[in-house]
């Protein structure tokens, strides 16, 4: 309340100068800012300062200041133009409406901005927070190579296993005992075991016939019908009829 007490006045917040009183004078004509008339915001403005320097003498010195440039401006643009004037009115009615036509675009900006949900007031944050995904993609490089070698053991594995034995000559025991026996009953004296292993064999052939002939002298020496004699291990073996 003023001194008088009948007039209430009001400090809105967002008021920061005379370019948002001229903002706000500007959207009363209803008109894109780019339309404006700048002769009737002049007199808008002039107006409204003369109202307020009427019911408070301390306003501020900017108001003031912008008012008596817009008297100017308004001064340029009814009066005829003088070509070596600087600056245009024109030009400077031009520089008005695009300061307007952004400030106006900066509130509107700042209006959505803080229209937005606020965190801790609107939406919350969660409470343990869950942290990155990772996804992992394996990348496979193999040569040809690669590829047949682990074929190979995987089918290695798999594959049954066959074991071949091959066939070769040997002298059965059947034949060795009879064979020895045989010899045995034509020699008188020892006779080293060698000598019943027949001649002219191949080498497999003559270690298979020594080792039956060995096993055959055993069985023959068990039955009685032949004497082992060796003087020390791994000397010659000597049979002989019983």
């Amino acid at each position: 309340m003023d001194a008088a007490g009948d007039t209430l006045t009001l400090d809105i917040d967002g008021w920061e100068g005379p370019l948002d009183l001229l903002l706000a004078l500007a959207r009363t004509q209803k008109v894109d800012l780019r339309e404006i008339s700048i002769l009737a915001l002049v007199d808008q403005y002039l107006e409204f300062i003369a109202d307020a320097r009427a019911l408070r003498l301390e306003i501020a010195a900017d108001h003031l200041v912008m008012a008596a440039w817009l008297a100017y401006l308004k001064s340029g643009l009814l009066l005829p133009r003088d070509p070596e004037a600087e600056p245009d009115p024109e030009e400077l009615a031009l520089r008005l409406q695009l300061r307007l036509q952004r400030l106006d675009a900066m509130r509107e900006a700042g209006a959505r901005l803080m229209g937005r949900d606020r965190i801790g007031r609107d939406v919350f944050r969660r409470g343990a927070p869950e942290g990155l995904k990772v996804i992992r993609l394996p990348d496979w490089q193999a040569s040809l190579y690669d590829v047949i070698a682990a074929y190979g053991a995987i089918k290695a594995r798999t594959a049954p296993v066959l074991h071949v034995v091959s066939r070769r000559a040997v002298m059965t025991l059947e034949e060795a005992i009879e064979r020895v026996g045989a010899l045995v009953g034509s020699k008188v004296e020892w006779a080293d075991l060698k000598s019943f292993v027949p001649l002219g064999l191949d080498a497999d052939y003559a270690r298979s016939s020594l080792a039956s002939s060995f096993v055959a002298a055993l069985e023959l020496a068990r039955q009685g019908k032949v004497e082992i004699r060796q003087e020390t291990a791994f000397a010659p073996l000597y049979v002989r009829a019983a």
